[in-house]
């Protein structure tokens, strides 16, 4: 109840999800500062966990070459210093590397959510600062040697160390910089004593050597905060779109219990309506006939008429409503045979042509000679021609035209073309008349009112054909609507059976 308002407590409804999204949002930014604010890096604190997590994984996977290094450079000493020295010195080396694998390994046992980052990045510091120390020792041994090669060889191993110092702990600079602090003060004091040009050569190159390792070691982690940061966003936006993803899965799920609870209230609705309906325009029918004698009040029977117009145009609005539901839902089954598209275009001009006498509009027909028949449902074919034609006529001012035109598509199918003359339609309009209970404005204003389905179940019909359906309109020029059916439906002449006798022959 905290996150209601007090408005919508008493509305009884819950929260929007828009201002929880957004005050999620707003949490997860203040969070975010307050932990770079709080960080020694600037840096989000899980950007600080991963990248001491990324060294403690580097350093616990190259302790075995360490080792081996160490070993190596030990064996090489023994030329130069008695054994006894040597072993002083890799004493201390394996066990700072021992001390920094343990807590290395301690922080990589903690859970990631009561880890003390300022803690253990102190922790490591030390450690590797410690462990540089005792690889810098290595030049106390060759104190005072004068032999070829010597100093070479001291100058180049630690050089090799601070190498493998900044490739293992690129990602957190302050150890690479304690790693490689006493190593650089260790050979600056021990050439320090030291005029010859050899030696003043090998600390310049160990300095210029220790400089690159500081750029490098700055770029790699550069690179590493990167590389987590797009890892960030990658996985970020996983997440954003498996949540997307459920609010879509969550969604169709709702659109299809609608969709089903919708089809279930029209078929119950469609009895429960049709029964009464049925009855009205009956018993209005016998009282404006007056099939058991006249009214009284010779308004009754004006009323009777209007009770079965009504009536009727309720019946008809409902089975309009019924046939879209079916087209929208896949459930309408055309019952196809042969037909001719110019037979059922005369029947309707036939059957509305009274309409339009009565408004003095004229209908112009014009058919193309010899068009084959067509293979369709007629019944779904004659409800498309004349819902596009009484359109026209309800559309067309008093005195207007009305061309229909049956004939050839260019790519071998048929078509239908009703032309008026109109309010016509605005081009932006299209998408609202083909929608259900769309209309044009134009024709709100000039036109009796309509149910705004006529079009679109002429859309759906023709769509379950194969065909195609298209507007061209302009305002105050006229409407004409085209209904194309593909060539498949077109039934050429078939060429004879052969008889028995011939085919035998042949």
């Amino acid at each position: 109840m905290s996150d209601l308002t007090a408005e919508q407590v008493q509305r009884g409804r819950g929260p929007d999800p828009s201002a929880l999204a957004r005050r999620k949002l707003i949490s997860r930014e203040v969070r975010s500062a307050r932990e770079r604010l709080t960080s020694t890096t600037g840096l989000d604190r899980a950007f600080d966990y991963e990248l001491v997590r990324l060294f403690a994984q580097y350093r616990s996977a190259g302790v075995a070459g360490t080792l081996v290094l160490a070993a190596l450079i030990a064996a090489a000493t023994c030329i130069w210093v008695p054994v006894y020295k040597v072993m002083g010195w890799l004493v201390p080396v394996v066990l700072s590397a021992g001390i920094t694998l343990l807590l290395c390994r301690r922080f990589l046992a903690e859970q990631a959510e009561r880890v003390r980052i300022g803690f253990w990045r102190k922790a490591i510091a030390l450690a590797e600062l410690l462990h540089g120390t005792c690889w810098a020792l290595l030049l106390v041994l060759f104190l005072g040697q004068e032999a070829p090669g010597a100093r070479f060889f001291v100058v180049t191993a630690l050089l090799i160390v601070s190498a493998l110092t900044v490739m293992l702990g690129a990602t957190l600079p302050i150890v690479v910089y304690a790693g490689l602090a006493p190593i650089a003060l260790g050979t600056a004091l021990f050439f320090s004593g030291h005029g010859d040009m050899d030696s003043m050569t090998l600390l310049l190159m160990a300095a210029c050597a220790q400089l690159f390792f500081v750029f490098l070691a700055n770029r790699l982690y550069a690179t590493s905060v990167a590389t987590i940061a797009f890892r960030a966003e990658k996985d970020a936006l996983i997440a954003e779109l498996e949540t997307a993803n459920a609010n879509s899965d969550e969604a169709r799920r709702k659109a299809e219990e609608a969709n089903l609870a919708k089809s279930r209230f029209l078929a119950t609705m469609s009895h429960e309506l049709r029964t009464p309906l049925n009855a009205i325009l009956g018993f209005s029918e016998v009282m404006k006939n007056e099939v058991f004698g006249p009214h009284a009040n010779p308004a009754y029977k004006e009323y009777s008429g209007d009770i079965h117009d009504s009536g009727q145009h309720l019946l008809n609005l409902i089975n309009e409503i019924l046939d879209l539901s079916r087209i929208e839902a896949g459930k309408y089954d055309l019952n196809e045979e042969s037909l001719s598209l110019s037979g059922i275009v005369d029947e309707s001009v036939h059957m509305l042509k009274l309409r339009a006498k009565a408004k003095g509009q004229t209908i112009r027909q014009a058919v193309e000679p010899e068009l084959p028949a067509i293979w369709g449902d007629e019944r779904a074919l004659r409800q498309a021609v004349l819902n596009v034609l009484s359109n026209a006529i309800k559309f067309t001012p008093q005195g207007g035209e009305i061309s229909i035109k049956v004939g050839w598509t260019a790519a071998g199918g048929q078509y239908v073309s009703v032309s008026d003359t109109g309010p016509g339609i605005p081009e932006e309009e299209f998408p609202t008349v083909l929608q259900s209970f769309g209309r044009g404005s134009l024709a709100i204003k000039t036109a009796e009112q309509g149910s705004g389905l006529g079009l679109p179940i002429v859309k759906g019909l023709i769509d379950l054909h194969g065909g195609g359906f298209q507007i061209r309109s302009r305002p105050r020029a006229g409407t004409e609507v085209t209904i194309t059916l593909p060539a498949e439906r077109v039934m050429d002449t078939l060429p004879a059976l052969p008889e028995p006798g011939a085919r035998s022959a042949a």
